[in-house]
């Protein structure tokens, strides 16, 4: 079987700029400033660098155009609503914490310089992440458009993988154990609608645990216990807790096979592993 590990890029020429850019931007998060002020004056010097130092004039300017003052108004947090705003168990003290810096993050990915860019989009979220998560660990990695509900309901360990287009629903919690990678186009929900009554929510923790690998457009139902080192296949759909070291494949996922790295003692492994 043939390894390939991540080549390792020379640094761009505006290396230094960047730098300087995201040390800013951590600087002010570190010191307790306005956190919507840091959100409007960031995407505003990204995408109209003309009204940065007159955004608040700019926005009441009668001679600019409606649709270029909503569009500016648009980059300060306060003007814009996010769908868990509506949710009713919103925490809306912890999410209007974390509201800006969730703009910040989606919003960045939609201008030219987040798009594609992957070194920078890195680092970028990984400053942000210890200011909107629960916790998050060492060597964090979330490649672009990768969403969440509150944000604030997220548990992360070390050296966590997610990938592009990534929903972490974490309306009732969402834990991911250390080495997690998460696929593109993956689903990952804590909340579930009664088939009765789409009104009647119910919220439960869904947690990941060591090493494990939900794979290309799989989705974990809330609730679900993906144990350590388990996989869950392309397309699929884990109603159901997940084995330790077990591959699941299908709709509803069922186990399909064992790692081979599995431990000989393999049946004496918990679903359930204590935090």
């Amino acid at each position: 079987m043939a390894i390939y590990p991540l080549r390792k890029l020379p640094a761009l020429p505006v290396a230094g700029v960047a730098e300087q850019w995201l040390e800013s931007i951590d600087a002010d998060l570190k010191s307790g400033g306005d956190r919507r002020a840091l959100c409007r004056r960031t995407l505003c010097e990204i995408a109209y660098p003309q009204f940065a130092s007159n955004w608040d004039t700019a926005v009441v300017d009668p001679k600019l155009p409606a649709a270029t003052r909503l569009a500016l108004s648009a980059l300060d947090p306060c003007n814009v609503t996010l769908e868990p705003e509506y949710y009713a168990e919103c925490d809306d003290a912890r999410f209007q914490k974390v509201k800006p810096l969730l703009w910040l993050w989606y919003s960045f990915d939609r201008t030219p310089l987040g798009g594609q860019n992957v070194e920078l989009g890195v680092r970028l979220r990984r400053v942000l992440a210890p200011y909107i998560f629960k916790r998050v660990g060492e060597n964090f990695k979330a490649f672009q458009y990768v969403e969440f509900s509150f944000g604030y309901n997220l548990e992360v360990g070390d050296n966590v993988v997610v990938h592009r287009y990534v929903l972490l629903d974490d309306r009732g919690g969402i834990s991911l154990g250390n080495n997690v990678s998460i696929s593109d186009y993956a689903n990952i929900y804590s909340h579930t609608h009664s088939i009765v009554d789409q009104r009647d929510v119910t919220d439960a923790m869904t947690r990941l645990d060591d090493g494990v690998r939900i794979t290309y457009h799989a989705t974990v139902l809330a609730g679900v216990h993906v144990a350590e080192q388990a996989m869950v296949g392309a397309m699929a759909v884990a109603t159901k807790d997940v084995r330790p070291y077990h591959v699941y494949v299908g709709i509803p996922a069922k186990s399909v096979r064992v790692k081979p790295n599995a431990p000989a003692d393999l049946d004496k492994l918990t679903t359930v592993k204590p935090r």
